[in-house]
């Protein structure tokens, strides 16, 4: 009888599913940890946002319900406005004493509601 070197079948039938029992455990828990960055960023901005917005109302005399628009805020008050989320949307500053809102362009890009503030 010959011996020849090499895997048989069964050995590599018990590798794949081995692979594909780690992947079903691995690829949600990495969706997840993205959402939750994402998120994470989308608040932390929203705060930059809103601090800003706080300080430009300070030291310009501004009252409560007074217009704020993200040219108010950026260079001197923010060192950028951000522009560049990781989810698709655009941040809106709205007027003093209100918080500032991000608006998600696709909602099932982004499923979860920034509520940090």
């Amino acid at each position: 009888m010959r011996k020849t070197k090499g895997f048989t079948l069964v050995e590599i039938m018990i590798v794949v599913l081995i692979i594909g029992i780690l992947m079903a455990i691995a690829v949600p828990n990495f969706i997840k940890a993205r959402s939750n960055s994402r998120l994470q960023t989308v608040v932390a901005n929203l705060k930059q946002i809103d601090s800003a917005k706080e300080q430009w109302a300070m030291e310009t005399g501004q009252v409560s319900g007074a217009a704020c628009v993200s040219a108010d805020l950026s260079p001197q008050y923010m060192k950028s406005y951000p522009l560049n989320s990781p989810v698709t949307g655009v941040y809106t500053p709205n007027a003093i004493g209100t918080n500032p809102i991000f608006i998600a362009k696709d909602a099932d890009q982004w499923k979860a509601d920034p509520t940090g503030l």
